[in-house]
């Protein structure tokens, strides 16, 4: 591989300027609308402008990405603009393992694989006539929190429901998720894992800021919830996080069998960045409710490494330079085959 490319959203100035830094030449896949943000970046080599990042999949982009040799680096813009069969599609080779993809945007493939990893989850619901306590209704696929919502009935659930199929966000029930609602402080915690070298680095730990649940705790109860019962869970930015150190055991633990869970389930498994995302509750117990099975916008709050990645490399090291350090050692070693699909 001699260039890097991924789509111009989530955490491609990362992606990018990680890849310049181990050698890569670098292609930014950008929509017309964000072409002047981007072009201020001196570390991005060449363009491809496109009006949807759809034409990912057009030959002219294929042609551009192919003729440069190019690998895509995933992100979660990638899975929130594409159906897995359209991600499957792509001719480009993908980072990581493409497949495991799919198990990231269906929830019922995600709820079985963390449960294959012994992970903590918190109990899915059926059906809503079951809700019988406080849950969480989300979206399939990498929303970004947008259009979650909170319930603690059927009743209160359908009204909710059809104001996301009002604002043409869902069309039906099919495409929500419901989940027992876990409390407590949230982590969202960051690895990489390496197939060439068979080890899994922990990388960091963020925390995401969402609106409006944000700023809940700051105003009146009954003044909490908006006239339409929705409350948003977008997320707006991220902040880093450093657990106690009495946690990091279970951390790498937790790593550990869900790398080797995904090698059962979805050959060839987890291969580069994910993120194990939940809540510690009042006994520092880690529920699981997501993971993501690729780099995440968390990570670009450490650009110049993080209280965890320094204790493993002797530079800085953003999850972007990661990735392209292990394009690098793969192709040295004659593997691009173990961390590329």
């Amino acid at each position: 591989m001699t260039c890097i490319a991924t789509l111009g959203s989530h955490c491609a100035l990362q992606v990018l300027r990680g890849a310049k830094d181990e050698g890569f030449k670098t292609i930014l896949i950008c929509e017309k609308k964000r072409e002047r943000l981007y072009r201020r970046f001196g570390f991005i080599d060449e363009f491809v402008l496109v009006d949807s990042f759809l034409e990912v999949l057009d030959q002219k982009c294929s042609s551009a990405l192919e003729q440069n040799n190019a690998v895509l680096i995933p992100h979660g813009t990638l899975i929130s603009q594409m159906s897995s069969e359209q991600i499957e599609s792509i001719k480009a080779p993908i980072f990581g393992n493409r497949w495991i993809l799919r198990w990231e945007s269906d929830r019922n493939l995600k709820e079985k694989l963390m449960l294959e990893a012994k992970l903590d989850v918190p109990h899915s619901v059926s059906k809503p006539s079951d809700i019988n306590s406080l849950v969480i209704v989300k979206r399939r696929g990498a929303a970004g929190g947008k259009g979650y919502f909170l319930a603690t009935n059927e009743e209160e659930y359908i009204k909710k429901r059809e104001k996301l199929i009002k604002e043409k966000l869902i069309t039906s029930d099919e495409e929500l998720y419901i989940q027992e609602y876990a409390s407590g402080v949230l982590a969202y915690l960051q690895y990489f894992y390496s197939p060439i070298k068979n080890d899994l680095e922990f990388f960091g730990v963020d925390k995401r800021h969402e609106s409006d649940v944000e700023g809940l705790a700051r105003i009146p109860a009954p003044q909490q919830m908006k006239e339409d019962g929705i409350t948003s869970f977008n997320v707006i930015a991220n902040s880093p996080l450093v657990l106690r150190e009495s946690l990091l055991e279970e951390v790498y633990d937790m790593g550990e069998r869900f790398v080797a869970a995904s090698k059962r389930l979805v050959k060839p498994g987890m291969n580069g960045p994910f993120c194990i995302e939940g809540v510690y509750d009042k006994n520092a117990k880690f529920k699981t409710f997501e993971f993501s099975a690729r780099i995440v916008a968390g990570t670009n709050i450490f650009m110049e490494g993080s209280p965890y990645s320094v204790l493993i490399h002797d530079e800085p090291m953003s999850m972007g330079r990661r990735i392209a350090r292990e394009l690098n050692d793969a192709m040295n070693a004659n593997q691009l085959d173990k961390i590329v699909t």
